[in-house]
């Protein structure tokens, strides 16, 4: 994984990066991950190829190998997550794990709306992912203030403006 950059960035920012980068690099079969604000905007990624350009230089397997269609994902499925519980009334979604033939995807809430999304390989070990989620969402959610999120979102512009030069 390639850091992106975290040049002028809050301290609280930086240290989100900081636990993003070490959640991809510490837990075997983790392939892309990212936090997605309460109305499906991506706020951070382990991808530093998250715009247009980028995807359609380097082909991968996963959601076109690419935060921004995890993101996608990631929030589509906490909307159909949250509906269900209401309807069912059973309370707040905490997580959500799908395994497939040749992949996992991991949602967690984060806090307000806010979620963490993992793709992982078909080798990776679940519970050890979901584990390292709750780290990364105990350690997070509580600095990932709304100030915080338009930070991050206005970083993720400038970094796409400047790639697409």
């Amino acid at each position: 994984m390639t850091a992106p950059s975290t040049f002028g960035l809050s301290s609280e920012a930086r240290n989100l990066h900081w636990l993003l980068t070490n959640l991809v690099e510490e837990v075997p079969g983790i392939q892309s991950v990212a936090v997605v604000s309460s109305d499906g905007l991506l706020l951070l990624s382990s991808d530093p190829g998250h715009t247009e350009q980028s995807r359609r230089a380097r082909p991968a397997k996963g959601p076109r190998g690419s935060s921004a269609d995890l993101a996608t994902i990631v929030s589509g499925i906490g909307s159909l997550t949250v509906g269900a519980a209401r309807l069912m009334e059973f309370g707040t979604v905490k997580h959500t794990m799908i395994a497939m033939e040749e992949g996992s995807l991991f949602v967690m809430s984060i806090s307000d709306g806010s979620l963490l999304g993992v793709h992982g390989s078909a080798e990776c070990d679940m519970s050890v992912v979901a584990y390292h989620m709750a780290l990364f969402v105990g350690r997070a959610g509580h600095v990932l203030t709304p100030e915080l999120r338009t930070e991050l979102r206005k970083s993720l512009e400038a970094e796409s403006a400047g790639s697409a030069r």
